[in-house]
C-alpha cells in the first residue's frame, strides 16, 4: 500500500489531468459507439447529429473558458474577483439568450436537418445557460493550474451522461433522440461539479477597470471568432452531409467522422496544458516556442501512428467499432483521419498565437474554415468528394500557419539583434 500512496505522489497535477482526458476522451468514443450500435445508421444520423450539437456548444463554452483561463493568470486580487463575477455574468446571460434563439427556431431546426421531431431541440435548449456557467468554471481551474478538479468536471459531465442515456435508451419506449437529448442535458448538471460559488456574486457593484475590460472584450472577440472557425472546420461536414445526402449515408459519414476525429480529441487534450503554460512563460519573460515544439511533435506523431493504421486496418477498425452495416464506409478512414490529423496540429499552432496575442492567424483560419464550406457546397457528389474537399482545406491552412510562425521569428530575430546591436 506505501508503494502505491507514493506512486501516487509522484503524478503531478498535469499527468493527472492528461490520465482523465485519455479516460473522458474514451468514455465519449464509448458513448457514440454505442450509439452506433444501438440505433443502426439511419436513427444514429439524428443522435450523431446531437453529438455534433454538443460539440458546436463546447467550442462556444471555450471562449468563456479560455478567456477565464488568460485572465486568471494575469489578473489578482480585487481585479479577478471583479473579473470573476463579470464572466459568470456574461455566462448566464448568453446562455438563456442562445437557449431562447434555440427554443424559437426549433421547428426550422427540424426541417434544415430533417430530424423526426423538434423537442430533442427543445430540451438542449433549456440546458445551454449551464454549459456555460460550466466553461467559466473549468476556465478558473485551469487558469489557477487546478488540474485535479478541472478533470473532475469532465468525469461527472462525462459519466453521467454515458449511464444516464443508456439507462434511458434500455428501460424507457420513447424516441431515442428525445432521451439521448435528455441524457445530454443532465450531464451539464452533473459538470458543475466540483466547484466552488462561494464569493460569486452576479449582481457586484465592483467593475473592472475601463483598460482592464477593453483588454478582456478584446481577447473574449477575438477568441470568439476562433472558436467560430472551429466550429465551421470541425462541424459543418457532419451538418452538410446530414443536409445534402439521405439518413443512411449520412449516418455512415458520422461513424467515419467519429473515428476519425480520435486524433483531434487528444490534441484538445493537450490545448488545456499548453495555454497557461505559454501565458505564464510569457508573463514571466521566458521563451515560449519550445513549449509549441514539443505539443506540435506529440500530435504530429501520433497523427502520423493514427493514419498509419487507419489506412492499414479500415475494415477490422469499421467492424470493431460500429459493425458490418458501416463497412462500405471504411476504405475512406485514412482520408478522413489525415484531414482531422492536419487540422489538430495547426490548431495547436492557433492556440499558441492565441495566447501571445498574435491574431492573424486566427483570421487566417476563419477565412479557410468558409472555404471549406464552400467547397464541400459546390462539391458533394459522394462522401469520397466530401473528404477530398477537407484535405485540401486543411492542407492550406497548415502550411499557411507554418509560414506565419517562420515570417514571424524571423521579424523577432531581426528586432533582437538590431536592439543588442544599439546596446
Amino acid at each position: 500500500m506505501s508503494a502505491i500512496r507514493l506512486a501516487i505522489k509522484r503524478i503531478s497535477p498535469k499527468q493527472l489531468f492528461m490520465g482523465s482526458a485519455l479516460l473522458v476522451n474514451g468514455g465519449n468514443y464509448l458513448y457514440n459507439l454505442l450509439l452506433g450500435r444501438l440505433l443502426g445508421p439511419e436513427a444514429f444520423a439524428d443522435a450523431a447529429l446531437l453529438v455534433t450539437l454538443l460539440l458546436v456548444l463546447s467550442f462556444i463554452g471555450m471562449t468563456f473558458q479560455l478567456a477565464t483561463t488568460k485572465f486568471a493568470v494575469l489578473f489578482s486580487g480585487e481585479t479577478w474577483v471583479a473579473f470573476k463575477n463579470t464572466m459568470y455574468r456574461y455566462a448566464l446571460v448568453f446562455g438563456v439568450f442562445t437557449g431562447i434563439l434555440v427554443l424559437v427556431f426549433s421547428k426550422n431546426l427540424q426541417a434544415l436537418f430533417n430530424t423526426k421531431n423538434h423537442y430533442m431541440f427543445m430540451i438542449f435548449a433549456v440546458a445551454i445557460p449551464l454549459y456555460f456557467v460550466m466553461s467559466v468554471n473549468r476556465g478558473r481551474f485551469q487558469g489557477k493550474h487546478d488540474f485535479g478538479k478541472l478533470a473532475g468536471t469532465y468525469q461527472t459531465e462525462m459519466w453521467s451522461r454515458l449511464l444516464l442515456t443508456f439507462a434511458l435508451l434500455v428501460l424507457v419506449p420513447f424516441e431515442p433522440g428525445i432521451l439521448i437529448a435528455v441524457g445530454i442535458a443532465v450531464s451539464f448538471i452533473f459538470g458543475l461539479f466540483p466547484s466552488d460559488f462561494k464569493g460569486v456574486q452576479l449582481l457586484s457593484k465592483s467593475k473592472l477597470a475601463l483598460v482592464d475590460l477593453r483588454q478582456v472584450w478584446i481577447f473574449i472577440g477575438l477568441t470568439a471568432g476562433y472558436e467560430l472557425t472551429q466550429i465551421i472546420i470541425n462541424n459543418s461536414d457532419i451538418l452538410l452531409v446530414k443536409h445534402y445526402f439521405n439518413d443512411k449515408d449520412a449516418g455512415l459519414y458520422s461513424s467515419l467522422a467519429l473515428i476519425g476525429r480520435v486524433v483531434y480529441f487528444v490534441a484538445w487534450m493537450f490545448v488545456m496544458l499548453l495555454m497557461p503554460t505559454v501565458i505564464q512563460k510569457q508573463k514571466d519573460g521566458e521563451a515560449t516556442a519550445p513549449v509549441l515544439f514539443k505539443y506540435v511533435f506529440f500530435i504530429g506523431g501520433l497523427s502520423t501512428f493514427i493514419v498509419f493504421v487507419c489506412f492499414l486496418f479500415p475494415n477490422l477498425i469499421i467492424t470493431l467499432m460500429f459493425g458490418d452495416a458501416y463497412l462500405s464506409i471504411a476504405h475512406l478512414l485514412w482520408k478522413y483521419a489525415l484531414a482531422t490529423s492536419l487540422f489538430a496540429v495547426s490548431n495547436i499552432f492557433a492556440y499558441y498565437f492565441l495566447s501571445l496575442n498574435q491574431y492573424s492567424p486566427v483570421i487566417l483560419s476563419g477565412l479557410l474554415g468558409f472555404s471549406q464550406v464552400a467547397l464541400i457546397m459546390l462539391y458533394h457528389e459522394n462522401l469520397e468528394t466530401v473528404v477530398h474537399m477537407q484535405i485540401i482545406a486543411m492542407v492550406i491552412l497548415l502550411v499557411a500557419q507554418l509560414l506565419f510562425f517562420i515570417i514571424k521569428n524571423k521579424k523577432d530575430l531581426s528586432a533582437l539583434k538590431k536592439q543588442n546591436n544599439l546596446v
